[in-house]
């Protein structure tokens, strides 16, 4: 038996909650899993998992087989790829977790770049907008725009995210203009969650003095893409990511409402696993990920 193998199968099946999670992840038949269970409770002299038609889940045994191997599995990623690393070749699979709107701007980009450079890296690349668990959903990486909660994760910041607040040329003609916080009040504005609070209230911030807006958003939406088309076909007006609106800033197709107020930004910020087993091929893609971002208009 090959108990690396079967440790991993076994690792990973508890981490899936089933047998084909596992086998999706390494690359392998549910019939191999199972073998490996098998021969690993075999091995032992004990029962590691209950089964059931839809679930798995550790027994006491199981549990603590897990607890004492995880780590160690870990160690052994790393140093076999660190060897790699020392050959000069960053390779090996990458498993990135990112929201839609950002994932597909700036992260697929920056994905393709690092490939360039190392082609023997393969990537899963993961756009969704719901809260994943890290270890449980087997990412090495997520990039999101808060902190992820009630996780044991490394959360590294990437930069902050600047929003303004815009609209096209049309729809100030429509509405004469807006030359005052005071006139959003009664305005068509496209919003999200993340810069209207429950109160349906927008802060705006001019020389550290913080004011509050009563708006009623006229379209609520949690993609920055539905946003900035919103805005360039003069739907409504509201705040957009910089990194979205900057090319329609600069060719004029939109322009800053109340330039001298500030809306609130967002915290962009990479979380993994752990530090102390981090495998080559995903710190180099971190640091490749940062120097990136921080370069692109609009993140700080």
């Amino acid at each position: 038996m090959d108990v690396t193998s079967a440790l991993r199968a076994f690792a990973r099946t508890i981490e899936r909650g089933s047998m084909t999670g596992a086998a999706d992840d390494l690359g392998v038949s549910q019939p191999a899993i199972s073998k490996h269970l098998a021969n690993l409770e075999r091995h032992v002299k004990a029962r590691l998992l209950e089964r059931s038609p839809r679930h798995v889940r550790a027994t006491a045994a199981g549990q603590a087989l897990y607890e004492a191997t995880r780590s160690g599995l870990a160690a052994i990623d790393a140093a076999m790829e660190g060897i790699r690393v020392e050959t000069g070749a960053i390779e090996g699979s990458l498993r990135i977790h990112a929201q839609s709107c950002v994932g597909g701007k700036v992260i697929h980009p920056i994905v393709m770049a690092f490939q360039r450079d190392h082609p023997n890296v393969s990537v899963d690349l993961v756009l969704e907008n719901r809260a994943i668990d890290l270890v449980f959903d087997n990412f090495d990486m997520a990039i999101r725009y808060s902190r992820p909660e009630n996780q044991d994760v490394v959360v590294r910041k990437i930069g902050t995210v600047e929003r303004l607040l815009v609209a096209s040329p049309a729809f100030l003609d429509a509405v004469g203009g807006i030359d005052s916080p005071g006139r959003l009040e009664g305005m068509k504005l496209v919003t999200t969650a993340q810069v209207i609070s429950p109160r349906k209230m927008l802060t705006l911030t001019r020389n550290g003095v913080h004011r509050e807006i009563p708006v009623q958003p006229f379209l609520h939406t949690n993609d920055a893409n539905v946003i900035l088309n919103t805005l360039l076909a003069g739907h409504a007006c509201g705040p957009i990511q910089t990194l979205f609106a900057g090319e329609a800033l600069r060719d004029g197709r939109l322009v800053r409402v109340l330039p001298d107020y500030a809306v609130s930004s967002a915290e962009m910020v990479l979380a993994y696993p752990s530090v102390r087993f981090m495998r080559p091929v995903v710190r180099a893609f971190a640091d490749r990920l940062i120097a990136d971002i921080k370069s692109i208009d609009g993140v700080q």
